[in-house]
């Protein structure tokens, strides 16, 4: 039995011995072994020393660290492997002992083991934030290969507050363990890590992803196009990648994106070269994954403008009314004093109207200034949407003269939509404008790139770059004209207009 197939064999022992539901309290998914050996294989040997030092941090049974020595060994037999290993979890101990014991007995005196049963981030944090107790020579690794523990933490835990100058927003000890590892490596030197997809965007991660990517440059990525099959063993919904980063300040030209259907199956590899500045982009370092060509282009498209909504006097926003929270100001039936209250399910084929929505509760009282809005021009747009829908996109025009007898309205918070930034009223050219773009296939694509969840976040449809406010209402004027709201036409016209 080869010591790959050993390790595998002490896994699925260990994972068949302890519930899932035990793991997943811990954040614990342990990775395939064939998903170990890609990784492995993403490493670049080609100018190691005789003797070379690797990381595996929160190791679990090793397998990741197994993976890593097989093929250093493969490719150089006299090479001498250093491995340090931490974890924590005295249930997985045994196992991962044992199985780097057995490396130790197949490679002999040409490698050496070492696990380290402390607390990964605290054991370092003084290191990592520089202050009066970091070592005057932290401990650093030719390569790092980890799968680190997937679960979100409270803002006091004490791994997040050890590492605040990434933490902002709701912490995930994942990315507390892929800062860290990157500051445990030589310079130059390489890290290969699994983690969830939801780093690449958003406000909760930008201090992460300044530190990382300022420290560190991503030269590869791969892609899992089936979610349900990364951890198949584990039963994971995880939008989840695997990255190659190498520490260092200079931009590669380009970076490989690879993708398969699932983590058994490396043989069927998709693989696109992109340049490094259409996938880390914007002030907010945000990370792109185009798969082809087609969406390379569509990058660059949008990519042709320099200003955001905001930057044009024009924000996107989010519904108001938390509908479990203030029920007590809802209402089955209208009434006086109260005013419609529009959900996503309002929103149809363009347009929003107020037929029922197929909730209790469809009205508001007015008595709350805090939560009802002018009734004025503005583009609502979906917050979430199946995974299996045509669009990620999906918005309408609100027309207030629809409305008319009312001055207000409520949202619920499970819209978004586009108002002026000083509060004023957007002009009618400029609501069409903004939903011909919203609407349209490019900039679907776009947010589809940039973001795997189902979720439309304000924040970064307020990032993308659009049109002058002059362009958007010339788009707008060409929708009123045409009558015509559907996305063909709307592709049509910002072609025409903003994107020939």
């Amino acid at each position: 039995m080869s010591v790959l197939e050993y390790v595998r064999s002490q896994t699925k022992e260990f994972l068949e011995s302890m519930p899932k539901s035990v793991r997943k309290k811990k954040g614990q998914f342990f990775t395939s072994l064939e998903t170990a050996m890609f990784m492995a294989e993403m490493f670049d040997f080609s100018n190691c020393g005789d003797e070379v030092s690797v990381l595996d941090p929160g190791a679990g049974t090793g397998i990741l660290t197994a993976a890593f020595v097989d093929r250093v060994f493969k490719e150089n037999p006299n090479i001498r492997i250093t491995i340090t290993c931490y974890e924590t979890d005295t249930e997985v101990l045994p196992v991962l002992k044992n199985n780097l014991e057995h490396l130790k007995n197949t490679f002999k005196d040409s490698l050496n083991y070492r696990i380290i049963e402390e607390d990964y981030i605290l054991s370092q944090s003084n290191d990592f934030q520089e202050n009066l107790l970091a070592s005057k020579n932290p401990e650093k690794y030719d390569y790092v290969i980890g799968n680190p523990p997937y679960l979100r933490v409270m803002r006091d835990n004490p791994s997040a507050i050890a590492m605040p100058k990434v933490v902002h927003g709701a912490p995930n000890l994942y990315f507390l363990f892929a800062s860290m590892s990157l500051f445990n490596l030589k310079n130059d030197a390489e890290m290969v890590y699994i983690i969830p997809r939801s780093w690449t965007s958003g406000a909760y991660f930008k201090a992460f992803r300044e530190y990382f990517l300022n420290e560190g440059k991503i030269e590869s990525i791969h892609l899992f196009v089936s979610r349900d099959k990364v951890f198949n063993a584990e039963q994971v919904l995880q939008e989840t990648m695997i990255i190659k980063v190498r520490k260092t300040a200079k931009k590669p030209d380009n970076v490989l994106i690879t993708s398969t259907d699932s983590s058994s199956d490396f043989e069927n590899i998709t693989k696109l070269r992109v340049p490094y500045d259409a996938v880390v982009a914007g002030d907010e370092l945000y990370v792109y994954l185009p798969t082809n060509e087609t969406d390379i282009n569509v990058i660059k498209k949008i990519n042709m403008y320099h200003s955001t909504m905001p930057d044009e006097g024009l924000k996107m926003k989010t519904g108001i009314v938390v509908d479990f929270r203030q029920w007590e100001e809802l209402r089955k039936e209208p009434g006086k004093n109260t005013l419609p209250l529009f959900y996503s399910q309002h929103i149809r084929d363009g347009r929003v109207n107020h037929q029922p929505s197929g909730k209790e509760y469809d009205w508001i009282i007015d008595e709350k200034p805090g939560l009802i809005q002018k009734n004025k021009n503005y583009v609502f747009i979906k917050r979430f949407t199946a995974k299996e829908e045509h669009r990620r996109l999906q918005c309408g025009v609100y027309s207030p003269s629809d409305f008319e007898e009312y001055e207000y309205i409520g949202t619920q918070n499970k819209i978004n939509f586009v108002d002026k930034v000083d509060g004023g009223e957007m002009d009618t050219k400029t609501t069409y404008g903004i939903y011909a773009l919203l609407n349209s296939t490019l900039f679907d694509m776009y947010y589809r790139i940039l973001n795997g969840s189902t979720q439309v976040n304000s924040t970064e449809i307020n990032n993308i770059p659009v049109p002058p406010v002059d362009l958007i209402k010339e788009i707008g004027e060409q929708v009123l004209i045409s009558k015509d709201l559907s996305t063909d036409n709307c592709d049509r016209i910002i072609s025409e207009v903003a994107y020939a």
